[in-house]
């Protein structure tokens, strides 16, 4: 019993986090939590994620379809099986779209960079050019470790499907 408690203690914290991350209602960041802990195996059927959650149906059609639409989740099928079983988006994925705000960020402070040098005529103003080049550097930082994390949960996450590929077919031998 002690690991159902902690598993709903995490699904709890996820959807906290996700709720104030995201934007998103609270019973669409309880879905993504409740598809990270329970559904990264095989994932979750609309049906079993109505009884995880006990709510109702339309309640969870509306946030999943938010949550596809957003591409924090995604769904497959299996072949004979009419039921779409849903998982939530991959790590490298959901670190991607925060590098996209980093770039964003960078692309912003480049900018303001440009004008502040070419525009400062005041100690306040190059004390400011300081601080945009000092917080450029920081940024760069970020985006490069990033990117390099981002690859390297690529490669697991290639090298965790060709093995769950392989135990599928070997299911079916």
């Amino acid at each position: 019993m002690e690991i159902e408690k902690e598993r709903e203690e995490i699904i709890e914290l996820f959807g906290i986090h996700f709720e104030s991350l995201y934007q998103i209602p609270p019973l669409a960041a309880r879905i993504l939590g409740v598809l990270i802990i329970d559904g990264c195996r095989s994932g979750l059927t609309f049906e079993q994620l109505i009884d995880k959650l006990s709510a109702s149906k339309s309640s969870i059609s509306t946030n999943l379809k938010l949550l596809l639409s957003m591409e924090k989740v995604y769904y497959f099928t299996i072949s004979g099986d009419r039921k779409k079983y849903f998982k939530s988006a991959s790590l490298s994925d959901r670190l991607s779209n925060y590098l996209k705000l980093i770039e964003a960020e960078r692309n912003i402070i480049d900018k303001m960079h440009d004008y502040r040098h070419k525009s400062a005529s005041c100690t306040e103003e190059i004390d400011n050019l300081e601080n945009i080049i000092s917080y450029k550097k920081h940024i760069q930082k970020i985006e490069k470790s990033f990117q390099q994390t981002i690859a390297e949960f690529k490669k697991i996450e290639i090298k965790n499907h060709n093995h769950q590929h392989i135990e599928h077919n070997n299911k079916n031998l």
